[in-house]
């Protein structure tokens, strides 16, 4: 019988970290040393620890949608908030909202594209395919 429990005394196997904290690190999907970004958004071309070819990721407008409309809401609701309450002249407005604006939007972007695509590593995306029908399967009388 195979068991996994290791012999007593010696220190229990690591788990392996989940894709989620490598995307969010920024890491790569693979091995979790190699960088995944050489600029703020641009991919490397491949892990410089490892070498998976990054030539499979595609995260699309995914994080910038994710960032949007969650930073959205927290900032029309914060700035609601804000006219109901205290009712700022607009200029105000524009110099709380605005910078705000920047800080959850960009901020969380290459965290969020990291993720998306550490996720699209683990499980195994790919983009979809047509397949052509088999006409001798559809059945007929």
């Amino acid at each position: 019988m195979n068991n996994q429990t290791p012999p007593a005394g010696s220190p229990a196997p690591l788990p392996a970290p989940l894709p989620i904290s490598r995307g969010l690190r920024g890491r790569c999907p693979r091995c979790g040393d190699g960088h995944l970004f050489q600029g703020f958004l641009t991919l490397r071309p491949a892990c410089e620890k490892c070498g998976l070819d990054y030539g499979f990721a595609d995260a699309g407008d995914g994080p910038a949608v994710f960032v949007i409309l969650v930073g959205g809401a927290i900032v029309v609701f914060a700035a609601l908030m804000t006219e109901v309450v205290y009712q700022p002249p607009y200029w105000l407005h524009a110099a709380l909202w605005l910078p705000l604006i920047l800080l959850v939007t960009l901020l969380p972007l290459r965290m969020v594209k990291g993720l998306l695509i550490a996720l699209q590593y683990h499980h195994k995306a790919a983009p979809g395919r047509l397949v052509a029908r088999d006409d001798a399967g559809k059945g007929g009388a």
